[in-house]
């Protein structure tokens, strides 16, 4: 049963030259494994601008329908990896995007709720993700900036879809470039290596979750 996989990150941005999350994407898309040669993979690197966002979201999910979605996204303050398990109806008014946009109202859909959510395989992409070693928990705050903005903006379009694609959103800590670690900080810190074995395991989670619902909205339409 093949499926087709959007798998996106995100480029630099102020106060982050380096976005671990483009070499991340790259990896996944390279993996060779037999649970993915029916799997087509699509990678995309959104600019961390709100009007490339809007621009690219709608346009990558009407050219490739996407069975299911896993974006990753960089989170620097954090050490270890995030499970996002909902969207904010919050934005930033203080830091401009990379395009330097500044927004000037503090809510993503004014009038809208306060949250949307991913649903509860978020639960076993989390699972997926502690298997591999890597330290990690679900988060329910993807902060005011573009991620939470990719997370509201993902979450909403995906829902006037007929069947809507399983989404997620991983943040991930500031890795050091390559796998090299650096040995004078007291804190162990996540390699890009680690970051590939956890995004490994997350999509093989996603593939299977998808294979799942896929079956169950076939069975329900054959009763």
């Amino acid at each position: 049963m093949s499926l087709r996989i959007l798998i996106t990150g995100f480029g630099p941005f102020p106060g982050a030259p380096y976005n671990p999350t483009e070499a991340l994407v790259s990896r996944l898309m390279k993996l060779r494994r037999p649970a993915f040669n029916d799997i087509e993979r699509v990678a995309h690197i959104f600019t961390v601008a709100y009007g490339d966002v809007d621009h690219d979201l709608p346009k990558l999910l009407r050219k490739h329908r996407p069975d299911a979605l896993l974006m990753f996204g960089l989170a620097a303050r954090t050490p270890h990896l995030r499970v996002e398990t909902r969207a904010r109806n919050a934005i930033t008014t203080i830091w401009p995007d990379a395009g330097h946009t500044r927004i000037k109202l503090g809510k993503i859909a004014p009038g809208g709720p306060d949250a949307l959510a991913f649903g509860p395989h978020v639960k076993r992409l989390l699972r997926a993700a502690r298997l591999t070693g890597i330290p990690s928990a679900l988060s329910r705050d993807a902060g005011r900036y573009l991620c939470n903005y990719l997370c509201w903006r993902t979450i909403e379009a995906s829902a006037s879809l007929a069947p809507p694609p399983l989404t997620a959103f991983i943040h991930v800590p500031l890795v050091p470039r390559g796998t090299l670690i650096q040995l004078k900080s007291k804190t162990p810190r996540v390699t890009l290596d680690a970051l590939t074995d956890a995004g490994e395991a997350i999509l093989t989670e996603m593939i299977r979750t998808t294979r799942v619902m896929r079956i169950n909205r076939s069975l329900s339409i054959i009763k």
